[in-house]
């Protein structure tokens, strides 16, 4: 069984089938047999675009979770366990939204898909 778990930009760009996502990695979402994704991606879609820092998102914030679930994804709920763990993550790394997604891929044992080379400082299986 193949299954992955994408982080926030990974998501937005399959959502809106950005061009900008790799081949590879559309490939990789095809072929998998689950697709997760923290629920967390949703505030952070959300907080981002209403400060203004994710203009083209704006019009998704309203349905993201419907289009998730529409799209096959299988979402990962935040959890007292996801939570204490991002907390105590011995990691420079200071996005929280960043923090929760990779607890929440450790917690369920899944690579992420992620351009953020920050994840491989924690030693989570990034592609």
């Amino acid at each position: 069984m193949t299954a992955l778990l994408l982080d926030t930009g990974p998501f937005a760009m399959a959502l809106t089938d950005d061009p900008r996502l790799p081949a590879g990695v559309r490939a990789r979402l095809e072929s998998a047999d689950r697709v997760a994704l923290s629920v967390i991606s949703f505030y952070e879609i959300g907080q981002k675009a209403r400060l203004g820092k994710w203009p083209p998102m704006a019009p998704f914030v309203a349905n993201l979770v419907e289009q998730a679930r529409a799209d096959g994804c299988h979402l990962i709920p935040l959890s007292p366990a996801a939570a204490a763990a991002a907390l105590g993550m011995d990691w420079d790394h200071r996005d929280p939204f960043d923090r929760i997604i990779v607890a929440a891929a450790r917690g369920e044992g899944l690579p992420i898909i992620s351009p953020d080379t920050a994840v491989d400082a924690i030693g989570a299986p990034r592609i």
